[in-house]
């Protein structure tokens, strides 16, 4: 499964900038994200169609 991470602006909580992950690796960016105190939305990515 693929996830999309937003990073959140600390002022209004608006999207600056998105990524798309696997599963695997969202641990790794929400720790990251906790460490230095980043504000992120976490939501399934859309899948694309074939």
């Amino acid at each position: 499964m693929r996830f999309e991470i937003l990073r959140l602006d600390d002022v209004d909580g608006t999207a600056v900038d998105s990524t798309v992950v696997d599963a695997a690796s969202v641990n790794r960016i929400v720790q990251q994200a906790a460490y230095v105190g980043q504000r992120i939305l976490i939501r399934p990515a859309e899948s694309a169609s074939i």
